[in-house]
C-alpha cells in the first residue's frame, strides 16, 4: 500500500507566510524525481509552528497539486485528542490517502493511553493510520506489544519507526504481523531497517535529494543490496549533515542551495551556522547534488 521513499516535505515560507508556490514547485519536483509518496505537516513541516488553518491549507494544496500521482499520507498528530479527530476528519475531506499520526507528545501517556488515542482517531476516520512513533521528541515510546494490540484495527496499516532501534522491526513483525506496513523515519539506518522487513522510509533526506533516496529504496526493495549500499555510500554524509542541527533547518538551508525554496524557518527554529552550512554543502557535492 505505502512503500518506498516517501519524502516528509518542509513547509516552504517567505516573509513569515506559507510560500504556497514553493510548496507547489516543490510537490511537483518530489514527484519528477521518483519520490513514492508525500507527507505534508510532520514533524519536518513544523507542524507545531503551524497554525490550524495553515495546517489544513498545507494539506489540501499538497493533495491538490499531487492529483493522485503518489499517495498523500496527511500529518494529522496532535497530543489533544479531539484536535487529532479535527485533523483525520480534514484530512480525509479534502482526499488524503492515509495519515500519519504521532505518539502524544508532552502528555506522557501510558500504553493503555496511547490504544485509548489511537482507537479514538481510527473510529473517527475512514483512512488508513500509520503510527508515527519517534520517543526522542515525544518522549513516550510505544512499545511492539501496544502496536500490536493496535494492529489489530482493521486502519491501523503501519508505523513510522523513528526510534533508531533496529531490532524493532522483527519485533513488531512478531506483534503486528508480517503485513504490517513499517517505514523506517529514519534515514542513516533505512538500509537495515528494509533488511529487517521495513519496506520504505518517510525520508528527510528526500527533500534535498529525491532521485537518490527513491533509487535507493527501490534497490532495497528488489533484493539489490549491493547497489543500494553504493547509494547509501554516497547520501551517508548527507543524513548525518541535515541532522548537524534541529530538523528542519539544515534541509531548508540544501534546498535554498538548489532553488527550490528559501531557508526561512519559524521560531524556535533559527538558521545553522556558518560551519553547519559548510557541512551540508560538502555533502551536497560528495552525493553529486551540486
Amino acid at each position: 500500500m505505502f512503500k518506498g521513499s516517501i519524502t516528509a516535505l518542509v513547509t516552504p515560507f517567505k516573509n513569515g507566510q506559507v510560500d504556497e508556490a514553493a510548496l507547489k514547485k516543490l510537490v511537483e519536483w518530489q514527484i519528477a524525481e521518483g519520490s513514492h509518496g508525500l507527507v505534508p505537516c510532520g514533524t519536518t513541516g513544523e507542524s507545531p509552528t503551524l497554525t490550524h488553518e495553515e495546517h489544513r491549507r498545507v494539506i489540501s494544496i499538497v493533495i491538490e497539486t499531487a492529483a493522485g500521482r503518489v499517495p498523500v499520507i496527511a500529518g494529522a498528530g496532535s497530543n489533544n485528542t479531539d484536535e487529532a479527530v479535527d485533523f483525520c476528519e480534514h484530512a480525509e475531506s479534502v482526499g488524503a490517502d492515509a495519515l500519519l499520526v504521532v505518539t502524544p507528545y508532552y502528555n506522557k501517556p501510558s500504553q493503555r493511553g496511547l490504544i485509548a488515542h489511537f482507537a479514538a482517531l481510527h473510529d473517527a476516520s475512514k483512512l488508513p493510520i500509520v503510527i508515527y512513533n519517534i520517543p526522542p521528541r515525544s518522549v513516550v515510546d510505544m512499545l511492539p506489544e501496544t502496536m500490536g494490540e493496535l494492529a489489530k484495527l482493521p486502519r491501523i496499516v503501519g508505523v513510522k519507526d523513528a526510534t533508531g532501534d533496529l531490532a524493532r522491526v522483527s519485533k513488531q513483525r512478531l506483534t503486528c504481523g508480517k503485513d504490517f506496513i513499517q517505514l523506517s523515519g529514519e534515514d542513516g539506518t533505512a538500509l537495515g531497517f528494509n533488511a529487517q522487513g521495513g519496506v520504505g522510509c518517510i525520508s528527510v533526506t528526500a527533500n534535498v535529494a529525491p532521485k537518490l533516496c527513491a533509487q535507493f529504496q527501490e534497490a532495497t526493495l528488489a533484493g539489490d543490496y549491493a547497489k543500494a549500499l553504493e547509494i547509501q555510500d554516497r547520501l551517508m554524509p548527507l543524513h548525518i549533515a541535515l541532522f548537524r542541527e534541529p530538523n528542519p533547518c539544515c534541509p531548508k538551508y540544501a534546498m535554498s542551495l538548489l532553488g527550490i525554496c528559501e531557508e526561512e524557518v519559524r521560531l524556535p527554529m533559527v538558521a545553522p551556522t556558518e560551519a553547519t552550512r559548510a557541512e551540508v554543502k560538502a555533502a551536497m557535492e560528495h552525493a553529486g547534488l551540486i
